[in-house]
């Protein structure tokens, strides 16, 4: 279902937390802090709130949104929209040697930083996911926390603009 600002801004808090607390993986906590901040003024000024009370986050509630991405191009349980991202970047459709390399990678990037490799695969092939995979396992732990963040920020841009009509856009 689409909606519009004027639809959003009508929401409950529960509706609200529902609704656009999904575009954050496994994590109503950012919509809910971002509640305080309702209504919104615009698409942009609510997106801005959301990433402002994402990144406000304290360690531990960042740690367990990242934590609740899945792994990229696995076969395990995700929500539908982790699902549709992957296939859409080709990454549900993996050779066998493919899903072991990427299976391989996955493993060791989260040994080395507790969380899954998290990446915006819209727009994006599996080669370029592959290829920004080996270079992010380079970085150190709070300059991949950090990236990661970034990245889960793109995500949920990506998934509110398929939640919100954007066309149809009034202000409150």
């Amino acid at each position: 279902m689409v909606f519009s600002m004027i639809e959003i801004n009508k929401m409950t808090k529960a509706e609200f937390i529902t609704i656009v607390g999904a575009v954050f993986e496994h994590s109503p906590w950012v919509a809910e802090k971002a509640w305080d901040s309702h209504p919104f003024s615009s698409f942009e000024k609510m997106y801005e709130v959301l990433v402002k009370e994402m990144n406000n986050g304290d360690h531990a509630l960042k740690l367990s949104l990242l934590r609740a991405h899945p792994d990229l191009g696995s076969k395990l349980e995700m929500s539908e929209t982790s699902k549709l991202e992957q296939k859409n970047a080709g990454l549900s459709e993996l050779s066998e040697q493919e899903f072991r390399e990427f299976s391989s990678l996955n493993k060791s990037y989260v040994e080395k930083f507790g969380f899954p490799y998290i990446m915006a695969v819209k727009g994006k092939t599996k080669e370029t996911i592959k290829t920004n995979l080996k270079e992010r396992i380079n970085n150190s732990y709070m300059e991949e926390f950090e990236a990661a963040l970034d990245q889960v920020s793109k995500i949920a841009r990506f998934r509110l603009e398929d939640l919100v009509d954007i066309q149809r856009e009034s202000y409150q």
